[in-house]
Formats: C-alpha cells, sequence, structure tokens
C-alpha cells in the first residue's frame, strides 16, 4: 500500500513496552495477523533490556477494533507487558526537506549537552525524527534524523553551540552519498601520530631550540611554510641517516589511528596519508598501516649523512589539495566522496577540497573552516561521522 493510499485510511498506532525477551515480535504480528490487517510501519528500540515495539496498521473490517483491542492486551498481560492502541488516520507525517545527519560526540555527553543541542535544532525550525546510540565508548557517540531544515544553516548554527557546551557536533546531509564516500586522506604529524617528526629529527641533532623558533616565526606569519621548512631542516645538515631507523621507532600513533584504518579498509575504503613531514617516515607507516596512499616531504641524503636539504616536490598547504586530487582520480573515486583529516592551517585547502573536511583536534581557524571537528583524543571517532557504529567496528575487527 503506498503513502497516497494509507493517506485517508482508518489506522491503528499499537504501542508494547516492557522486559525484553525473544518472540515479542512475532507474538504481537501472530496476534495481529488475525485480523488481517495491513502493516504501514513498524519502530523497536532495546534499552537496557526494555522494549518499546510501535506498530502502526490498518484497523480490521468488520467492526472487530474492539475484539482486536481485547486480545492484543490480554496477549501482553501474559507476557507481563504493557499496550498502548491508539487510533487515527494514515501514515505517520512525511519527514520535511532539508534532511540532515548530526553526530553529537561527548566525553562524556550529558543531559545538559543533549538538551542544548536539542533546543538548538528547534530554533532552527529543524525536526528531530530519530535518535539513535552510535557508540558508548572511547566516546559516548549519538546521532540525530533531522528534516525541516537545510543543512548549512543546521551545521552552522550547531556549530555556534558546540563550542560553548563542550562537545563535537557534526552536520551531514542525509544521502546515499554518506557511505559512499570511499577514500579517506589525513594529515600525519599531530593527526595520525602524536608527534611531530622534524622535532624528532630535532632532538637527535640537539638542535630542538633552534627547530623551535623557527616554527614560531612561521606561526606568526614571519615564514611561510616552504621556507620554515627549507629553515628547519637545513639545522639537521650532518646528521648521519641512522638516525632515520631511531626516528621511526620513536613515532607514536594517535590513539585509535590502527581502528581507524583496519574499519575502513575491510569496509571497503582506500585510505592515503599526505605530510609535511618526510618519506623516510610515511613511507615507513604506509607499510606497516597497509595505506594505499602516501606522500610526504622527501630529506636528502648523500653518503649516508643528512644533507639539510630536501629533494623533489615540496608538499605544503596547496600541495596537500592537489595530492587529495591526485589520490581521488587514481583511486577512481569523486572528489565529492573523499574525507581529509587534519589539524593545522596547512591542511585547510585540502580540507576545503574534500566532500568532508574534519578537523581533528585543531587550531580554532582550522574548526572553524572545516566542514566539522573532532576534539577528543581518539581518531577513530571518525567513524562516527560517516553513520559506522561500535558494533560494526568490532564487527569489521572479526571478520
Amino acid at each position: 500500500m503506498s503513502a497516497s493510499q494509507t493517506s485517508d485510511v482508518p489506522t491503528l498506532l499499537v504501542k508494547i513496552f516492557g522486559k525484553d525477551r525473544p518472540g515479542i515480535t512475532a507474538g504481537l504480528f501472530d496476534t495481529l495477523a488475525a485480523y488481517s490487517v495491513d502493516v504501514v510501519d513498524i519502530e523497536q528500540v532495546v534499552t537496557r533490556g526494555r522494549i518499546v515495539l510501535c506498530a502502526l496498521v490498518t484497523k480490521p473490517a468488520g467492526g472487530s477494533e474492539g475484539e482486536l483491542r481485547a486480545t492484543v492486551h490480554s496477549w501482553a498481560e501474559s507476557l507481563k507487558l504493557q499496550a498502548e492502541i491508539l487510533s487515527g488516520t494514515g501514515d505517520n507525517r512525511p519527514r520535511g526537506s532539508g534532511r540532515s545527519h548530526v553526530t553529537v560526540l561527548g566525553h562524556p555527553l550529558t543531559a545538559e549537552s543533549t538538551a542544548a543541542i536539542a533546543a538548538r535544532i528547534t530554533a532552527t525550525g529543524g525536526n528531530i525524527d530519530r535518535i539513535f546510540r552510535l557508540a558508548k565508548y572511547p566516546v559516548t557517540a549519538v546521532e540525530f534524523a533531522v528534516s525541516g531544515v537545510e543543512t548549512e544553516p543546521l551545521r552552522t548554527a550547531l556549530a555556534t553551540a558546540a563550542s560553548h557546551i563542550g562537545v563535537d557536533v557534526a552536520v551531514v546531509s542525509a544521502g546515499l552519498h554518506r557511505r559512499a564516500q570511499r577514500l579517506v586522506v589525513m594529515d600525519v604529524d599531530s593527526t595520525l601520530i602524536q608527534d611531530e617528526v622534524i622535532e624528532l629529527f630535532a632532538a637527535h641533532a640537539g638542535c630542538e631550540a633552534e627547530v623551535a623558533e623557527v616554527t614560531e616565526r612561521a606561526m606568526r606569519g614571519e615564514l611561510d611554510f616552504e621556507q620554515s621548512l627549507h629553515a628547519r631542516v637545513a639545522l639537521l645538515a650532518g646528521l648521519d641517516a641512522s638516525v632515520v631507523d631511531k626516528v621511526r621507532a620513536e613515532v607514536q600513533l594517535t590513539p585509535g589511528a590502527r581502528t581507524l584504518i583496519r574499519t575502513l579498509k575491510r569496509l571497503g575504503y582506500q585510505v592515503g596519508v599526505v605530510s609535511g613531514g618526510f618519506t623516510q617516515v610515511t613511507d615507513d607507516l604506509r607499510e606497516r598501516l597497509g595505506l594505499d596512499f602516501a606522500s610526504a616531504n622527501t630529506l636528502e641524503i648523500v653518503d649516508g649523512k643528512l644533507t639539510g636539504r630536501v629533494t623533489g616536490e615540496i608538499v605544503d598547504r596547496a600541495g596537500k589539495a592537489r595530492l587529495l586530487r591526485r589520490f581521488a582520480a587514481e583511486a577512481d573515486v569523486p572528489l565529492s566522496q573523499t574525507v581529509a583529516i587534519g589539524d593545522g592551517a596547512n591542511d585547510l585547502d585540502m580540507l576545503n577540497a574534500a566532500g568532508l573536511g574534519v578537523a581533528f583536534n585543531a587550531k580554532p581557524v582550522v574548526r572553524e573552516a572545516a566542514h566539522t571537528a573532532v576534539n577528543v583524543p581518539f581518531l577513530d571517532a571518525v567513524l562516527y561521522l560517516l553513520g559506522i557504529t561500535r558494533e560494526e567496528i568490532e564487527a569489521a575487527d572479526l571478520a
């Protein structure tokens, strides 16, 4: 029966709730089957062992509604369940235009913050059609299905609210394209790994203070990325090439990095990294983590020593966006179906070029410019923004 066919048809909303046990759903519909009703809609939720089962069905023919009500109540009582039956007309109201998924991450997620998000959705003219939990650890992640307001104004309103109440909120438009995002490209330093690779090299060269000073000048805008890269690498001149293996051993992955990559790969995604760091580290990460793509700057080594120079194409802010496009073309994935993750200003072009740009524990200017932000210290939280649940992640681990 189509939506137009049920618009004026008398219907009954049958609601069953109580302690969950096997066979409740089958039992309810076995009971309803005796009255030859049609099923218009079904919704079932089980929370901490308590079931709420709603069935929207057509009214029975021949004036047997009273008998149906009595039979359903009797069946429910036999299982120590409660039943509520409401009369009405037609299907559930259609969802409004402008449909979005709103993912909220909390560590923890408080009632106060949830109330604030829900109130802001209402204030924008949106309606919450459905809420369900994506994960309970290492963060609590819930998703709101919202209609009645376009995605961009909803994202703007919730980003402002999130910054005040201490949760992460991601808003993406609903549709099949969400699960079709099949290429994820991320920054390395302070994103995939917890370290800044140039600082690890500098520690072995004994020039941490000098490297930090150049970095500070770049942050003040006195040097662009390429100038600061050359200035910092020059301080490594004469360092023995054997230090590369030591730096590789010192690199610490961000919590959740392995889970993120392993889950994406098992779900059929391709994964790459782009870095203003060095191929001497990213090539090792590519092999260890099974990455599909990797690109970075290359430290020049001559006669077993670092020369203090880099070779080849410089990977800077514009270069990262260029590489995202290159990877997407090689992967045969439209740019609209890519996800980029980064933390710094030199990631902004890449984040804006991707179908979904995620600022991960980023500077304020990056958080404001990206499509969404994740401020919890677990990289696999990005999976929830793609609608992937913790149960799916665990299932992928067992596959």
